[in-house]
């Protein structure tokens, strides 16, 4: 019995240091991967004049959706700054779905909106759409409120679409304040596409907690305060600033974030649109679109913009972090299911033989690989079967490597855009990396098993996802 123990033993160590080995070198490859593609794009990009983009007439036009659900504590502000976005094709449809707040009452008040007769195209099945507003305001003419039955974020972006006039639509978070320029340095890519087509563009998110917002407008960075939210603003700047620059790079990027995308509409439209079963809709659109455009055998490609463009509110409490990585974790489970006919699949190019496995091994199994690996070192040491001169070398080289990969994210934040230029805040971003294993981490991966119980349970909701609202910090030293 003792031998049958220590084989099984052996095999479940040896699989973990081989996928430990594995990650370490993807993390490698996506480093050296992400310098490269960073490096060509503010070399290509340091030219050029956006001015001339914002007033050609061959600009392409543009419907910014943003859902909105009980947003009533940050509705009007962040509102006001889309409006201030400089583009001069551009439409914001705002889609209050069903809010039980005055999200909507405070929008008509401060925007003077009327109700107007409308014809909403249902070219995707929707939850129903009870007014349209807009308002006589020349100010505020590119404003359309729509009102509609609540039916969930992906149905309220499938009826924004269906309202859209423009040819792209630009999908974010109704909390999300952005850059003046973003949606400029956004479409740039649709405009440079050749004989492959651009389907789709990401933005980098960045944490807005703590910082400046002054009428909608973000005027000063600073570093969170709250230790959750800090922590979420060192994983951005890797997730972003590395992994989806590298992903980029390959063409073999699977998601785009939900807070900050712009896609072709008609593609999008042909693809379905966005999946009400599923609380991951901005992944699954992605790859549905990607699958599509490999089907069909046209050329295409997904593109990413490392520039700092869009600040969303990150959690600060326990409770809200953990819905937030639980649907997560629950959205990519339910992503990859579905489109598991592309996992290896040589037809979908790199999409199937490297970007799909990478995400189902290491990132959709990845907090229940650590968690197995947390419970048969549990039992390892009740057994007595741990060479602990071996485990903590292992241990230290695991740690050291996550320091090493959050430093050098952080060296690539500094030397790129340097969005906290005080050394404090700096210093206060590599003791958050020192932290994270003992702390943070481990709080993810248990939100991620939590995932996974909920998605075997069927588990379908979001999640109340209560914000705080922007308001002006308090003076830093």
């Amino acid at each position: 019995m003792k031998d049958l123990a220590e084989i099984l033993v052996y095999i479940v160590v040896t699989g973990i240091f081989v996928y430990s080995v594995t990650l370490i070198c993807f993390y490698v490859f996506i480093g050296i991967n992400s310098i490269n593609e960073t490096r060509e794009y503010l070399n290509k990009n340091e030219i050029t004049d956006y001015r001339l983009l914002a007033a050609s007439p061959h600009a392409p036009t543009v419907s910014i959706l943003a859902p909105a659900y009980n947003e009533g504590a940050t509705i009007v502000e962040n509102v006001r700054s889309l409006l201030s976005l400089y583009y001069n094709k551009l439409e914001l449809v705002v889609i209050n779905d069903g809010s039980k707040d005055d999200s909507l009452q405070k929008l008509i008040d401060a925007y003077q909106l009327e109700k107007v007769e409308f014809y909403v195209n249902y070219r995707i099945p929707t939850q129903e759409v009870k007014a349209v507003y807009k308002t006589k305001h020349p100010a505020y003419n590119k404003l359309v409120v729509v009102d509609k039955v609540n039916g969930g974020k992906a149905d309220a972006l499938n009826v924004g679409i269906n309202i859209a006039s423009n040819d792209y639509i630009i999908c974010i978070d109704a909390d999300c304040i952005l850059e003046h320029d973003a949606i400029l340095k956004m479409v740039k890519p649709f405009l440079e596409e050749g004989e492959a087509k651009v389907i789709a563009s990401g933005g980098v998110i960045r944490i807005a907690n703590s910082c400046e917002i002054t009428n909608g407008r973000l005027t000063r960075v600073y570093l969170p305060e709250n230790y959750l939210a800090r922590m979420q603003a060192l994983e951005y700047i890797r997730a972003f600033l590395l992994g989806r620059m590298a992903w980029a790079r390959l063409d073999g990027l699977l998601l785009i974030s939900g807070a900050f995308g712009a896609f072709d509409k008609e593609i999008a439209i042909r693809c379905g649109g966005y999946n009400i079963d599923t609380v991951g809709e901005d992944m699954e659109l992605v790859v549905r679109m990607r699958r599509y455009m490999h089907e069909q055998d046209i050329p295409y490609k997904v593109t990413y913009i490392p520039d700092p463009l869009c600040w969303t509110e990150a959690p600060e409490t326990g409770t809200i972090l953990n819905r937030q990585r639980n649907r997560w974790t629950r959205g990519t489970i339910e992503t990859l299911r579905f489109h598991r006919k592309i996992f290896l699949n040589p037809r979908y190019d790199l999409l199937g033989v490297i970007s799909y496995p990478y995400w189902l091994f290491f990132e959709m199994l990845a907090p229940l690989i650590e968690f197995i690996g947390f419970i048969v070192f549990l039992l390892m040491a009740f057994w007595g079967l741990i060479n602990w001169h071996m485990f903590f070398a292992f241990l230290l080289f695991i740690i050291f490597f996550g320091y090493l990969n959050s430093i050098f994210a952080i060296y690539m934040e500094v030397f790129t855009y340097n969005q906290y230029r005080r050394r404090k805040e700096i210093f206060k971003l590599i003791l958050a990396a020192l932290s994270e294993p003992f702390f943070f981490h481990p709080f993810v991966v248990w939100a991620g098993i939590r995932g996974y119980f909920d998605f075997f349970r069927k588990r379908k909701a979001w999640g109340e996802m209560t914000r705080r609202g922007f308001s002006k910090p308090k003076a830093q030293a």
